[in-house]
Order: C-alpha cells, then sequence, then structure tokens
C-alpha cells in the first residue's frame, strides 16, 4: 500500500480529502495529517509516506520552507502543492524543489486523483527499477566466483580485451597488480597408470582435490597467488611479488613452495606433477608470456627425461611452443560456429610457426597432438566429443603424417569444419536430452534458488552453452524461464484462496514480496492482490 501524508492549515480539506481520495482503487492508505510545516516535517519523519500533499501558505513554517528542509534530508518521497496560490513564483520554487506536481485550489477528485495515479505509476516503476537493480547486484554476487575465473583464465592466456584492459582490472578488484612484478609457475599433472584410464568423472574429481591441495598451500604461504585451472591435465599459478623482491629471492621461495605442493598431492592423492617456471614479468598484460614460458620449461624438463622426443624442440626455443592462447581462441570460436574466424586464428598460428625455419617435421607432430588434446578437453565442457567422431586410432594415423606449419593448419581447418557440420544432426538427441532436464529441473526446484551454474555441473556442460541451447530450444533465456514457471504456479495458487500473498511469494522462490508482486504484475497486468480479490 502507498502510503499519504496530507498537510493544509484548512481542516475541511484535510477531512474533505480524507473522506474523497479513492484509496482503496489507488491501492493507497492515508497514515496522517499536519496543520503547518513544522508539524508536517516531524510526521514525516515519523511515518516515511510514499506521497506528500502539502498546501504553500501555512503559520510557523510554509510548505516551500518544509520541501526545502526535506530535500536537504535526502526524503525519498514523491510532493504534491495543492496551493490556493497560482503565483508564478511559488510555481518556480516548487520546480526548483523537484516536485511532482503543482495544482491550484480549488481542485476537482477527479484532477487529484489523476495527478496521484500518475505519481503513484512513477513511485511503481522506481521501486521495480530498485528492485531489480538489486537483483542484479545479487546475481552478480552470486556469480562473482565465476566471472572471476573466467577472467584469470583469459589473463594467463593472453585472450583477455586489451581495449578495455585497465577497466577489467578495476571491476576484478585487482587493482594491486599494477603494483607488482608476476610470475607464472606451470603445472602438469604427470600421466601415470594410476589416472591412464579415468572416466571424465573421476579425472574432473582429482582436478578438484589438485586445485584444493594447491590454493590451502598458496593461503598459507602466497595468500595473494592465483590458483588457474587450465585445460586437461594443466593449469597455472600467478605469483605476484613485491618490487622491492629480488628476482632470485622470489624464484628461490617459489619452487620451494612447487616443492611442498609435489609433495602434498603425493603423499595425499598417490599422483604426480611437473612444475616449470616462466620470466618474471613487471606489467600484467604481459603474463601470459611468463605462462608460456613456464609450459616451455615443463616442455624442456620432458625432452631431458624423455630421450626418445630428443629432436622435438626447436633450436629457437622462444617461439610460442605452448599454444594456449591459440587453444582457448580457436576453442571459442568453434562453440559459437564462426567458421571464418576459426580459419583466421589457425591461418595465424600457422603463419606464425612458417616463419620460424627451425621447426622440425617432429616438432609439428608435436604441437598437433598437443592443440588436438587441449581441443577435445575444452570442447568437450560445451558438449563436443572430439572422440565421438574422429577415433583416437585414426587422428594418430593422420599425425603421424604431417611434417610442415601448413599442413598442420590444412588438416586442423578439416577437422573444424567436420565439427561444425557433424554438430547438426549429432546435437538433436543429446540437445533434447539436455533441454528437457532444464525444463524438469525448473518445474522441479522453482521454490529454490536456481540457477545455470549449478544446472551446468549436474550436466557437465557450460552455463554460456546451457543458455546458447536453452535459448534456441525454448526461445527464450532458463532465467526467464524460470521465472516464467514461478509467475504461473504463484496464479494457480492465487486462484485456490488459501493463502496469504507472502506466503505464494516465499513458495515460488521469492523472499521479497515487493519484488514478487512486481513480478507478477508484468506478467498479468495486475497485483495478486488484486487477482485474489477476483
Amino acid at each position: 500500500m502507498w502510503r499519504i501524508l496530507i498537510i493544509d492549515d484548512d481542516f475541511q480539506v484535510l477531512d474533505g480529502m480524507r473522506k474523497s481520495i479513492p484509496w482503496e482503487q489507488l491501492e493507497a492508505e492515508w497514515v496522517g495529517e499536519a496543520m503547518d510545516g513544522e508539524e508536517g516535517l516531524a510526521v514525516i519523519r515519523e511515518t516515511n509516506p510514499d506521497i506528500v500533499i502539502t498546501d504553500i501558505y501555512m503559520p510557523v513554517m510554509n510548505g516551500l520552507e518544509m520541501i526545502e528542509q526535506l530535500r536537504n534530508e535526502r526524503f525519498p518521497g514523491e510532493i504534491v502543492i495543492l496551493s490556493g496560490y497560482s503565483d508564478f513564483q511559488y510555481a518556480r520554487q516548487a520546480l526548483r524543489l523537484q516536485v511532482s506536481d503543482y495544482l491550484s485550489k480549488p481542485v476537482t477528485m477527479e484532477e487529484l486523483r489523476a495527478v496521484l495515479e500518475r505519481v503513484i505509476q512513477e513511485l511503481e516503476a522506481r521501486e521495480l527499477k530498485e528492485l531489480e537493480q538489486e537483483e542484479i547486484r545479487r546475481r552478480l554476487r552470486m556469480y562473482e566466483p565465476f566471472v572471476q575465473k573466467e577472467w584469470l583464465k583469459a589473463v594467463v592466456t593472453g585472450t583477455f580485451d586489451r581495449s578495455v584492459a585497465d577497466e577489467s582490472l578495476k571491476l576484478s578488484e585487482k587493482e594491486y597488480w599494477s603494483e607488482r612484478y608476476h610470475l607464472v609457475m606451470g603445472m602438469e599433472l604427470a600421466s601415470t597408470m594410476r589416472i591412464s584410464n579415468l572416466t571424465l568423472t573421476d579425472w574432473n574429481l582429482f582436478r578438484f582435490a589438485l586445485a584444493n591441495i594447491v590454493r590451502e598451500l598458496l593461503a598459507d604461504h602466497w595468500p595473494e597467488a592465483e590458483f588457474v585451472e587450465l585445460h586437461s591435465h594443466h593449469a597455472a599459478v600467478i605469483f605476484h611479488l613485491k618490487r622491492d623482491m629480488s628476482g632470485e629471492e622470489a624464484l628461490r621461495d617459489i619452487r620451494r613452495a612447487a616443492e611442498r605442493m609435489a609433495d602434498c598431492v603425493r603423499t595425499y592423492l598417490k599422483l604426480e606433477i611437473r612444475t616449470g617456471f616462466g620470466g618474471i614479468t613487471d606489467h600484467w598484460k604481459e603474463i601470459s608470456n611468463s605462462t608460456e614460458e613456464a609450459f616451455l620449461d615443463l616442455l624442456q624438463q620432458t625432452l631431458v627425461t624423455d630421450p626418445a622426443q630428443s629432436g622435438v624442440l626447436p633450436a629457437d626455443s622462444k617461439i610460442a611452443i605452448r599454444p594456449i592462447k591459440f587453444c582457448q581462441e580457436l576453442a571459442e570460436a568453434i562453440v559459437y560456429s564462426k567458421e571464418e574466424t576459426t580459419d583466421a586464428i589457425v591461418e595465424s598460428y600457422v603463419r606464425q610457426l612458417g616463419e620460424t625455419a627451425s621447426v622440425s617435421p617432429a616438432y609439428v607432430q608435436y604441437l598437433c597432438s598437443e592443440i588436438w588434446t587441449i581441443l577435445a578437453y575444452s570442447l568437450y565442457s560445451t558438449g563436443i566429443v572430439l572422440d565421438e567422431l574422429f577415433p583416437e586410432q585414426t587422428v594418430s594415423q593422420e599425425v603421424s603424417r604431417i611434417a610442415t606449419a601448413g599442413e598442420l593448419g590444412r588438416w586442423l581447418k578439416e577437422k573444424i569444419r567436420v565439427i561444425s557440420t557433424s554438430r547438426g544432426w549429432n546435437e538433436n538427441s543429446r540437445h533434447k536430452d539436455t533441454v528437457e532436464f532444464m525444463i524438469q529441473y525448473a518445474h522441479s526446484r522453482y521454490p529454490e534458488e536456481i540457477n545455470l551454474e549449478d544446472v551446468s555441473k549436474q550436466l557437465y556442460l557450460s552455463r554460456n552453452y546451457l543458455n546458447q541451447i536453452f535459448k534456441k530450444a525454448m526461445g527464450e533465456t532458463f532465467t526467464n524461464y524460470v521465472i516464467r514457471v514461478r509467475m504461473e504456479k504463484a496464479k494457480a495458487l492465487l486462484l485456490e484462496g488459501r493463502h496469504m500473498i507472502y506466503e505464494i511469494a516465499e513458495m515460488v522462490g521469492y523472499k521479497n514480496v515487493p519484488y514478487f508482486s512486481s513480478l507478477f504484475k508484468k506478467y498479468y497486468g495486475m497485483n495478486p492482490s488484486e487477482l485474489g480479490k477476483k
């Protein structure tokens, strides 16, 4: 109910308005009255009305003085002036004080009602906007970990948008990055018999356990360090170094931390991890350079322990050995069916390789296998299973025949075309099951807090991908569908007439009753109370 207060020094005006205003039709209530500005201020502070109807010329304190005081106190309500004085000077001052309307006495009830209806509509729109903004803020807080995770991955791989880099740093609340040096440690979960035949679910459990161990150790020794999951058996840690710390001292401490991580993973998970270290960068935008160097260091360690791989590493070891940024960009382009973009990404990377004279056939084959492994893991989270499209043995045979950067590029483009054309018929049954699961999830869990992140964990598919296929199938986002389900359930409960409005709001997942009422009116053109009366 909208709360209305009336201030006038004429008792008959007060009594007449109190009796004549159609309170029920306006969904409003009278909350008090006063006969001068000073008394009016006291009643306003006590009752906090939504609308104040006031005269101007009154004893003790006039209406304009009272309004000015209210504005100084940041009174949020609306003010309507009803005065026997139509002097332009008064009207101009009222306009400066941002009143909602200025009516001259005598006024008909039809005029007053029309003004009150308009003011109430403005209040409703403002309240709905505030509620929606609060809902957005709440959801942003809920999704903040997910947003932070994606932003960190973009920084590590170098795929962030450099044109808005400084703004994105502020939004990420990591301004202190600008005051530090940075170093990336690459991590690789070594392939052993223990993990050679794991299902993807079990593999993810191992990754989750590994992440927990690393984060706990970092919290004790490097609380500002960032652990970033990359793909398959790779991860990275960003260390932020104080500028008065020497590089040798920092690397020594970081190596000790890496040894501690390896010991804990060996003890608790019975797994082996290897670590490589990139160079120190003095700007956070160059962190991806340290990432590539860290994984180059890892590759060099592998070659030392595996003589069969000798000759793979080019003489010019400064080239992009680990195509992390390349694979990240390529996977995103494939997911969103941007064939021209995928071709451009492949051609750019192949051109860089072709400009390096020291690239050997063995290295090209190694790169090809690495790219395929990274893509397989990245695309799996979006529902694309490469093993179903390309038998492992066939891929291995094809890779063994690739000798140049140009051949690698042509092979990749052909595979991407197959992925893109196959998804059409391969998606139908999988998407049908996925969308049906999401529909069932919405109908069975609508009283609870539902978000796509929870659903994505159930289906082992990414949040963005789920939203994309749901909107394509249903013509609306999953969030809007959940709201529609809740509104339909609320309407059915209202028509039963057995529950209070606040009870129904809670039964369909809303603790904020005004927000629920605003959404309901948006859907059905009337408030819940109006439907209840009908």
